[in-house]
């Protein structure tokens, strides 16, 4: 058998709506868990938040109490299903880490049910309907990768997508995929004007991931309405894998819970780094001005 770091896997995307039930969302994503096992995913990663619905969307207090420790409840029970599988799961939650120390969190779990670690969602967005500034503090774990018994992963979430420094940090540590759970929708007044092209862009930015570092790009969006009509979010689901060309081989429609199932050939990355030496030329005595906020 070839070493880890050169087998293929399998990755599963959980592609779901989510009620105001925090228990029944967690069920779905269990039975979702299973069905992906048992078409063959090795690596299954959930939506950004699956646990509750996109509570971001106003600054409101009481969503303080969606929140729990990682480990914790969720992550135990999630474990157990991990074992018992034999797969590995990446499931994003609202961490609980001290009183007022609240961050957006994604753990990583083993399939033999161990807990392999989180990472901490370093860029946190204030934008309309997605006030995530009010409920969480930034990353400070850092840009990481996770060694499963499936393969190497990297893992980021949702408005880190659109930031390539953490992709390239990501991928600079071995990664052959790279995981981004995500809540991304349109606003009900921009969707007929903007629509197309933010879904577009969205699907650029990491398909342009894929390609700068040679690695495969996992992105589970969710799916359905949240809010009112006049202030809520259409998540446009579109759930993607890409390979390290850039090019889409597996892709989820904007209206449908979905699981997607899509192979990661670690020498696919090695081939596309042979011919798009990225890595080799980049000239990393000169790029200093990137730690300045702007070069005036």
């Amino acid at each position: 058998m070839p070493p880890i770091e050169e087998r293929k896997f399998r990755v599963g995307l959980v592609q779901m709506s989510c009620s105001n039930v925090p228990e029944r969302n967690l069920s779905k994503a269990e039975a979702a868990i299973r069905e992906a096992a048992a078409r063959s995913a090795q690596v299954i990663c959930l939506q950004e938040l699956f646990r509750s619905q996109y509570f971001c969307r106003e600054e409101n207090p009481a969503s303080f109490e969606l929140a729990e420790p990682v480990p914790g409840p969720t992550t135990r029970r999630l474990a157990a299903v991990a074992g018992e599988l034999g797969v590995v799961i990446v499931a994003s939650l609202f961490e609980k880490r001290a009183a007022g120390v609240y961050h957006n969190t994604a753990a990583v779990l083993g399939a033999n049910g161990e807990f392999h670690g989180i990472y901490r969602k370093m860029h946190i967005p204030d934008d309309p309907l997605y006030y995530e500034k009010f409920y969480f503090t930034p990353g400070d774990l850092g840009f990481l990768n996770f060694d499963t018994k499936h393969g190497r992963i990297g893992v980021q979430v949702c408005w880190d997508q659109w930031y390539p420094e953490g992709a390239r940090a990501t991928s600079m540590l071995g990664a052959s995929v790279l995981f981004y759970p995500t809540a991304i929708g349109w606003h009900p007044h921009e969707k007929a004007q903007h629509g197309e092209a933010q879904r577009d862009a969205w699907r650029t930015i990491q398909r342009a991931h894929a390609i700068a570092n040679g690695v495969y790009v996992a992105a589970v969006n969710r799916v359905g309405y949240e809010g009112t009509a006049d202030s809520g979010l259409e998540f446009w689901g579109s759930s993607f894998v890409a390979d390290p060309f850039g090019r889409v081989i597996a892709e989820a429609d904007v209206a449908t819970e979905e699981i997607l199932i899509a192979e990661i050939d670690p020498a696919r990355c090695e081939q596309v780094r042979r011919n798009w030496p990225f890595f080799r030329d980049r000239r990393i005595d000169a790029y200093g001005p990137l730690l300045q906020r702007w070069r005036d």
